[in-house]
């Protein structure tokens, strides 16, 4: 019997589904599916994990607590296309030893970063 878990998915509250579905497909290069009424769920190269939109009635209100790190080969390519899809940079920048780290927004607010890694950690990403 296996008594340990694996990582399925996020799940993300949020007032329009399709759109931030939408968004994230265009973002990851995944395809949107309908999981239940009213919900979306976006899948990438047919496997785990997912992400997955559910409706809720209420805006977000404060800091995303959790966020998703997106892993770009270059970093001001990806805040342009982001953006054009209805994302935004927030301005904040984050330069460490092994990459630089931008903090973005998607269509609701929801926090996420974009990561452009330097050689060594790009290349295991790569694998």
């Amino acid at each position: 019997m296996r008594t340990s878990g694996r990582f399925a998915g996020v799940t993300i509250d949020c007032r329009d589904p399709r759109k931030l579905a939408d968004f994230w497909s265009a973002v990851l290069g995944g395809r949107v599916t309908e999981s239940l009424p009213g919900w979306r769920r976006v899948t990438v190269d047919d496997g785990l994990p997912v992400l997955t939109f559910q409706p809720v009635p209420e805006p977000k209100i404060g800091k995303t607590r959790l966020h998703l790190d997106v892993a770009v080969p270059d970093a001001g390519e990806a805040v342009d296309r982001i953006e054009a899809l209805g994302g935004r940079w927030t301005g904040e920048r984050h330069d460490y030893p092994e990459g630089t780290v931008l903090v973005m927004t998607d269509p609701e607010t929801n926090e996420f970063c974009i990561v452009q890694y330097y050689n060594a950690v790009s290349d295991r990403l790569a694998d």
